[in-house]
């Protein structure tokens, strides 16, 4: 912790936090702000490197590192020490970032993304986790305004900074530019945050490792892949379930063995623990999932410009941010937070059923209003869930709870843009068909997502059924997202409101040893 021998009175020690959490946000910003600018840039990229037919793979490339290295990089915290594994982290991720600006052809780039996401997967991880360290529970709810902050400014503001880059200093800078901001994080990082040094006398888990990766990757090319590329019903989609299930359920088995485990499966006796993750694969599911057909919906029927994709969210990302930092403070001054979770949860139902009343009448402001509600929804639990999940475990399993949540929420994420992305298309090419008949099967042959030069290209009749089918695909998409949102509510309800450790002096000073002592009792109480 930084500064953690200054008495409790020191001016020095809240100017170093002060730092290390600015460079954390930075940080924090990198990882989030890289697939919306590469995003953007990727058409520019493809036109001078070629190989269209591999231009999934940048992302996927990117996506699997980044969750399969996820729980390996928080143990690794654990292990040897929080500091050493988040600059490893940064300095990998900035390696990649360099190196995929260098990228001669497609299949450079998609190695050097590979690179940059096994980087990335200890980004957010190793936020999470020192802020885990630096602040207390009890006061941790005041920065969350802060995270919620980063996270609306990098979803609005990605794709306009990644065509900004593009169009005026090239493609390439789209990963040069994160070169600065991640020196300037180390640099800040390295000079003021001092935590205790670790040094494990166990080795790592490499067969446990090893399982989790298999695993997590089959599930992410499952996502992925199914629908698209390949049938959901095709041999290569169930041979991928097949190896997932079978590393997956290897590894539980695996982890009860393990001298060292990579997920020590003690951390599920906590009720308040698995309920969060539970939690936050659900809000992943739909927080992801309405920011892929929102700004679709509004560009094909509402007639948005695409060129400021970004703040089309503003309504959702706006209701987010200012709950947020509500629910931080509330949380910080009473020391009380189930009521978020439950509310999150009550008010994401309420807001996905509205979005799911849609049609090609809605206005842009009743949009921007049900759009609003579910944004509250999200702000009362994105933070909320990671303070809760900290709060039911040791700080010795602080890395590996930080993992595990953010890597719920990244499955979360890719399941809910695969099963929604699958529903909205099958709706979409039904009513398409069904309105436009043999020119409309033609239309959405290949892709269900239309983008605005195709669209003008349509004739009217065409423009108009197309417009429905997108109305009909939303709404199908919307209301399977408040049925799953269900689930979240029911977990909700069951979580124990255990009382948030770091009220005493010891805790302003900073004292791990403090926390640790604190924790045990918690986790009792949880379970």
């Amino acid at each position: 912790m930084a500064d953690n021998t200054a008495p409790a009175g020191s001016e020095k020690q809240p100017r170093s936090v002060r730092v290390v959490l600015l460079a954390l946000m930075i940080t924090m910003m990198l990882a989030m702000l890289d697939n919306m600018i590469v995003g953007t840039a990727m058409p520019t990229i493809v036109g001078e490197l070629g190989g269209l037919e591999h231009l999934s793979w940048v992302v996927t490339a990117y996506t699997l590192a980044t969750a399969a290295s996820t729980p390996l990089w928080g143990k690794l915290g654990d292990m040897y020490g929080r500091k050493g594994a988040f600059m490893s982290s940064i300095v990998i991720f900035l390696i990649g970032s360099a190196l995929s600006g260098m990228a001669q052809n497609m299949g450079q780039l998609i190695g050097f993304r590979a690179i940059q996401g096994l980087g990335a997967g200890g980004l957010m991880v190793g936020v999470m986790a020192i802020i885990g360290d630096l602040i207390p529970p009890r006061e941790r709810g005041k920065y969350q305004g802060m995270m919620a902050g980063v996270m609306a400014l990098a979803m609005i503001g990605g794709p306009l900074v990644g065509g900004t880059i593009t169009d005026h200093w090239g493609w390439r800078w789209a990963f040069y530019i994160n070169l600065p901001l991640g020196v300037v994080a180390l640099a800040a990082i390295s000079a003021v945050l001092h935590l205790p040094k670790k040094r494990a006398q166990s080795r790592i888990d490499y067969l446990g490792a090893g399982l989790l990766t298999v695993g997590i990757t089959s599930i992410v090319l499952v996502t992925t892949w199914g629908g698209t590329q390949y049938s959901w019903t095709s041999a290569r989609i169930m041979e991928l379930i097949g190896i997932g299930v079978a590393a997956l359920v290897g590894f539980v088995f695996w982890q009860t063995k393990a001298v060292e485990p990579i997920v020590p499966l003690h951390i599920f006796r906590s009720r308040n623990f698995s309920l969060m993750s539970g939690i936050g694969f659900i809000t992943g599911f739909v927080m992801f999932g309405a920011t892929l057909f929102l700004p679709l919906y509004q560009q094909s029927v509402q007639g948005a410009s695409a060129t400021n994709s970004g703040l089309l969210l503003l309504p959702m990302l706006g209701a987010m941010l200012v709950v947020s930092m509500i629910a931080g403070r509330v949380t910080t001054n009473s020391g009380k937070y189930k009521v978020f979770p439950v509310a999150g949860s009550a008010l994401m139902i309420v807001g996905l059923f509205l979005l799911s009343q849609m049609d090609t009448g809605t206005s842009r402001f009743t949009s921007g209003v049900y759009m609003a509600v579910l944004g509250a929804g999200m702000g009362c639990l994105m933070q909320i869930t990671m303070l809760v999940a900290q709060n039911s475990v040791e700080m010795k399993d602080m890395g590996v709870a930080s993992s595990t949540t953010t890597l719920a929420r990244t499955l979360g994420s890719s399941f809910g843009v695969a099963i929604m992305g699958a529903l909205f298309n099958n709706r979409v090419q039904h009513v398409m068909a069904e309105r436009a008949g043999s020119l409309g099967s033609k239309i959405t042959e290949k892709s269900a997502q239309l983008d605005a030069k195709s669209l003008e290209k349509l004739p009217a009749a065409a423009r108009e059924a197309y417009q429905y089918a997108v109305s009909a695909g939303t709404h199908s998409a919307f209301l399977l997202g408040a049925v799953v949102a269900v689930a979240a509510l029911a977990a909700a309800v069951f979580v124990k409101e255990v009382p948030l450790r770091g009220a005493g002096p010891q805790k302003q000073a900073g004292d791990a040893a403090g926390d640790a002592a604190d924790a045990q009792p918690a986790v009792a109480e949880a379970v």
